[in-house]
């Protein structure tokens, strides 16, 4: 098996595919990724003690600095919280934090991009070039063949922009208040040639690879369809409707509403934890910058899978998934990609959907059940420059969400 760099949904880390599978096996026999499994009186109902256990739990396995949960199943919501929000206080993590998404945003932007779709203003298959001529170009990069869906679907072969982003402390450091553009985002990614062609639409497996890129470019599709920015198109079409309150694009502001949760990351050049909570999140863009809460992001995806925000035929094409690589398979079985939603197997059957979101200092991974009845929201903020680390947590998290959707025992 030939090495190839592979960039983990939503994550800064890049893993070679070789050491990938190779830890994800290894891991599937530790003691570390078997979780216990809760007991038919644990799955009841979600209790405020049992997801505090499993905050907890969580925090051990990961070495997490701290960590929170919301997870609902109908009407009965429940939350857990352990460690710190801050290293220097001790205080205690808040309710209803503000917290960054990351590439969670990307399920806003589609949905928008979607809606459009349905209102006859731009089409799945128009090329990039109809709506930003020349701005796909050179080294190979053609935006003539590039389409809308290639972009959603991560399916457009164009190089990730945030490949090259620092990814030491003292990079962070410089960098941290360091405003960004969306158009010089995209000329850095077009530097590089693109990994593969776009894909044939009629190919059940096309190549497939995540490049924040493409939603920079679908951001700044939706400005020149409607004359108004991403950020203010998602305000008007999705939080302003589903009364998101706490869910925003942060713009040039670096920093956070009260209450939160302080973020941290071990770099690779830092011996330390680095508190990476303030920072600008241009460089995210329509990629990563948006910032909400545990029960907004909640409400949103349940209210995105239930119709409440598309007609049905533009939710099923969101729902149209694609195949993962099989580096992604080794840690989320079954994993595959629609536009801007990711789809995963439950143990006890059906399927989860989300999308996760990983910056330096914090991981957000959530599932919804199909019905909307069933979910969980993911925090943790802690994490290490070291792949094997951030290989043995993401088992952690990714079969604590399969027992908090498990079916409740009658």
């Amino acid at each position: 098996m030939s090495a190839r760099v592979v960039h983990v949904p939503g994550s800064p880390f890049l893993l070679s595919r070789r050491r990938c599978c190779a830890l994800a096996v290894a891991l599937a026999g530790s003691a570390v990724a078997v979780a216990t499994p809760a007991t038919a009186a644990e799955q009841r109902a979600p209790t405020r003690e049992r997801v505090h256990r499993e905050a907890e739990q969580l925090l051990r396995e990961g070495g997490y600095v701290n960590a929170a949960i919301l997870t609902r199943d109908g009407r009965e919501c429940a939350e857990g919280y352990a460690g710190p929000a801050d290293l220097r206080t001790g205080r205690p993590v808040p309710r209803d934090a503000q917290l960054r998404i990351g590439s969670a945003t990307k399920t806003f932007v589609a949905t928008v991009v979607l809606q459009l779709v349905a209102e006859g203003r731009l089409s799945l298959t128009d090329p990039v070039d109809k709506w930003l001529p020349g701005v796909v170009a050179g080294n190979g990069n053609d935006g003539r063949r590039v389409t809308v869906r290639h972009l959603l679907q991560h399916t457009s072969g164009l190089h990730n922009y945030s490949n090259e982003l620092p990814d030491t402390a003292a990079g962070f450091e410089q960098a941290r208040l360091r405003g960004s553009d969306p158009h010089e985002l995209v000329a850095g990614a077009m530097r590089f040639a693109p990994s593969f062609p776009p894909d044939d639409p009629a190919d059940p497996a096309p190549n497939w690879e995540y490049s924040n890129t493409n939603y920079v470019l679908a951001g700044m599709i939706v400005r020149r369809v409607t004359g108004r920015s991403w950020a203010e198109e998602v305000r008007s079409r999705v939080v302003r409707p589903l009364g998101l309150a706490d869910t925003y694009a942060p713009g040039n502001d670096p920093t956070l509403r009260a209450p939160y949760a302080h973020s941290y990351h071990r770099f690779a050049d830092r011996g330390a934890w680095v508190d990476t909570t303030i920072r600008n999140m241009t460089w995210g863009d329509a990629a990563g910058e948006m910032i909400s809460t545990h029960a907004d992001l909640d409400r949103f995806f349940t209210a995105l899978l239930r119709g409440r925000l598309l007609p049905p035929a533009q939710l099923a094409r969101m729902c149209d998934t694609v195949p993962m690589p099989a580096d992604f398979e080794q840690v989320m079985p079954g994993v595959r990609y629609g536009l801007g939603l990711m789809r995963q197997p439950l143990p006890g059957g059906g399927f989860r959907w989300g999308h996760g979101g990983d910056i330096e200092g914090t991981k957000i991974r959530m599932g919804v059940t199909e019905d909307g009845r069933r979910s969980a929201v993911i925090v943790v903020n802690g994490t290490y420059a070291d792949d094997e680390h951030e290989l043995t947590a993401e088992v952690s998290v990714q079969r604590l969400i399969d027992r908090l959707l498990a079916p409740v025992a009658s």
